[in-house]
């Protein structure tokens, strides 16, 4: 990120203001800023005419190589029951839908308010002859027939599912990074910034260090990328001395992120684990309030290792059970982090957030997706549900993300639906926990409009204070710049 050519900014306006300002990037950096023509040009001028100018946005979660791969198997986020995702993907098949390593693979169920639940015998009737692996829109499931667990060597239940750990496991057993072309990676970079981002925090469970960097050294260089670590890699790391907030590329846009771990499973799944059982569920049942995928003892130490080798943490915790534990270690060790999703907290557990110096890195989207499902799941409780505004007013510090490609990897969605807890024809959901636009663009940025700071700027085509929800979805982008130089350029 060195040798940039300076370059000026011209007539552009902050977010809720009128008068324009000029702005001089350099080396990389913002260098001057001031009302329009007090500032002395420098290098190209760019004529902004007036449209708005914010920094930079961020999308503080994402699986990038599932994000990528997404766009290879077969869409199912459309479907609403077993027949529904069944009939698409039997149609695919008869279509030519292209196989991957001999596979059939789709994306995108999600089975939490299914009338009839997934079973063996339908996906073995439906296509009993071509293995096929059918991912759930959250990640945290699989459902698939005879031929591909004997092929993954997996015993099935009478459901073909599987769920949270095993499914994990083989999930990213199945990591087929080295079979999608370099092109893919930086189309859906370059997306990205078409949509003002500049930076994501990757959680792919994969060799994140040497990945991107060898991306970035291959021209995937539209985003920072923040790499984090799962737990069976950390010594690798730790013994490679790598640290939290280290860079690892030569053009200093990676650097080392947090250790992820997964303490519990997810709503659509009824995995999260709460202190209350699932409607439906026999309270005597081990698994009726959901399932602790990583004992807190474990957690603990965990965390201790990172901790102690200079790395930061970065936990999963959706269900309010695992988010009280989660807290809890974090008070006993005494060290920040953050807590990643957060969808469900016990109201005396808002406040501690703040009082613990964590973070709170939620999915806004994810509220939209699943209302129905947490109406249902977490009946009663979900005034405290993907409480955002309980947590912004407790004081606790939001990041906002997509989880992509749980959610679309486009900000504008995430602030609008943190702003508005609506879309499309619904009524506002629980409106008591929507958070001010000015916190929601916060939460979306790592730098701020000022001589000094990255010239990681985004330049839009309406003025986000002046727009409604359904504009802030689809809020035009004109330009982004990434410290001072154009990733997506329409002006």
């Amino acid at each position: 990120m060195t040798d940039l050519s300076p370059l000026t900014l011209r007539g552009a306006r902050r977010y809720g203001e009128a008068e324009t300002i000029d702005i001089v990037l350099r080396d990389g950096l913002i260098a001057a800023i001031g009302p329009s023509g007090t500032v002395e040009p420098e290098g190209e001028v760019v004529d902004v005419s007036g449209r708005w100018i914010g920094p930079g946005l961020w999308d503080a979660h994402v699986h990038f190589t599932q994000h990528v791969i997404r766009r290879s198997r077969v869409d199912l986020t459309a479907t609403t029951s077993a027949a529904d995702v069944l009939a698409t993907v039997r149609r695919a098949l008869d279509e030519g839908h292209p196989l991957l390593n001999g596979m059939l693979m789709g994306y995108g169920f999600r089975d939490g308010l299914w009338g009839e639940p997934a079973s063996l015998a339908a996906i073995e009737a439906a296509v009993p002859e071509v293995p096929v692996v059918l991912v759930s829109g959250d990640l945290h499931c699989g459902w698939m027939n005879r031929a591909a667990a004997a092929r993954l060597g997996v015993d099935l239940d009478e459901t073909g599912l599987l769920r949270e750990g095993p499914w994990i496991e083989l999930h990213h057993g199945l990591d087929q990074t080295d079979a999608l072309p370099l092109s893919g990676y930086r189309e859906a970079a370059d997306a990205a910034a078409s949509r003002g981002v500049v930076g994501v925090v990757e959680f792919e469970s994969a060799d994140n260090v040497s990945l991107w960097r060898s991306r970035v050294r291959d021209g995937v260089n539209a985003l920072r990328v923040e790499a984090a670590v799962w737990p069976d890699r950390l010594e690798e790391v730790i013994a490679a001395g790598w640290r939290t907030g280290d860079q690892i590329d030569d053009q200093g846009l990676v650097t080392f992120g947090r250790l992820k771990v997964v303490v519990d499973g997810s709503l659509n799944t009824r995995t999260a684990w709460c202190w209350d059982p699932y409607p439906g569920m026999d309270p005597s049942h081990p698994l009726s309030c959901g399932m602790e995928s990583v004992p807190v003892s474990e957690l603990r130490r965990l965390l201790v290792r990172a901790r102690d080798a200079g790395i930061g943490a970065a936990v999963h915790a959706i269900g309010d059970r695992a988010n009280t534990e989660v807290l809890d270690a974090f008070a006993e060790l005494g060290m920040p982090g953050v807590i990643e999703h957060a969808q469900l907290v016990r109201e005396e557990d808002f406040a501690r957030f703040a009082e613990l110096g964590l973070v709170a890195s939620v999915q806004p989207e994810h509220a939209m997706d699943d209302r129905d499902i947490a109406d249902h799941h977490w009946a009663g409780r979900t005034g405290r549900a993907f409480a955002f505004g309980s947590l912004h007013r407790a004081g606790a510090e939001l990041r906002l993300g997509s989880d992509a490609p749980v959610a679309p990897l486009d900000p504008w969605i995430s602030i609008a639906a943190a702003t508005a807890r609506s879309r499309d024809d619904r009524d506002v959901w629980h409106p008591e926990q929507r958070v001010p636009l000015d916190v929601a663009l916060a939460a979306s940025t790592r730098s701020t409009l000022e001589v000094g700071q990255p010239a990681d700027i985004v330049i839009t085509g309406r003025d986000p204070y002046a727009s409604d929800r359904d504009e802030l979805r689809d809020m035009p982008v004109a330009a982004t710049l990434l410290g001072g130089r154009f990733t997506h350029r329409d002006i």
